[in-house]
């Protein structure tokens, strides 16, 4: 093989390796981007989350909130009072409820450029909430047993008033010392920041966090 052949071919070879690490660096490039783009839309809607949950528990009501619930045919006026007021934080979540499914949709995209091993704020968001609905349903019973069943004790009426305590320091949002369920939403959204942390800027959490704190 001549010198000019030599020569030829060794560009073509040094052009084709060019477009190959172009084509590389562009798709690290690319994929880079869309993996910041989906992170921070998941931290967005994780910031909306938390606001949602502050919202379901707001301790303040509003007139006719809980009246959307069907009541029962024998229902008093008084049980549909109470009933209704445990009703509000499924009425305030079915407001919201769009936000929460598709952040839990977001879920399996995570999944997909991820991997499954690292869902836990996805779950233990949705285990909050949960949480908060089996504290309305529990609600229900213990604030139609106050100030109408007889207590064998006043030991049996403190464990009573304990247990219903319980599950208002989740129903409702409260002072630090007995909220049972922000300082859990700010620990998932510790955790999604670090998980994230490496593929967002520093410059990005405090430009959104004006926002959302």
């Amino acid at each position: 093989m001549d010198t000019a052949n030599i020569v030829g071919s060794a560009s073509l070879i040094i052009a084709a390796w060019t477009v190959i690490v172009g084509i590389n660096a562009w798709r690290r490039e690319y994929v880079g981007k869309r993996n910041v783009e989906f992170a921070e839309e998941v931290l967005v809607l994780f910031y909306e989350a938390r606001d949602a949950i502050r919202f379901m528990r707001n301790p303040g009501g509003y007139v006719g909130e809980g009246s959307t619930r069907k009541a029962g045919p024998n229902e008093s006026p008084e049980e549909k009072d109470i009933r209704d007021k445990a009703y509000v934080v499924f009425e305030r979540y079915n407001e919201r409820k769009e936000l929460f499914n598709k952040l839990y949709s977001m879920r399996y995209h995570y999944i997909a450029r991820f991997g499954n091993t690292a869902t836990n704020p996805f779950d233990d968001l949705q285990k909050l909430v949960n949480e908060i609905f089996i504290s309305a349903r529990m609600l229900t019973h213990y604030w139609m047993d106050q100030g109408h069943r007889k207590w064998k004790n006043d030991a049996e009426f403190r464990r009573h008033l304990a247990e219903m305590h319980k599950y208002e320091a989740v129903f409702w949002e409260m002072t630090p010392d007995r909220d049972q369920i922000t300082p859990k939403v700010d620990a998932v959204i510790s955790e999604i920041e670090a998980k994230f942390a490496r593929i967002i800027s520093p410059s990005w959490f405090e430009r959104i966090k004006q926002w959302f704190i």
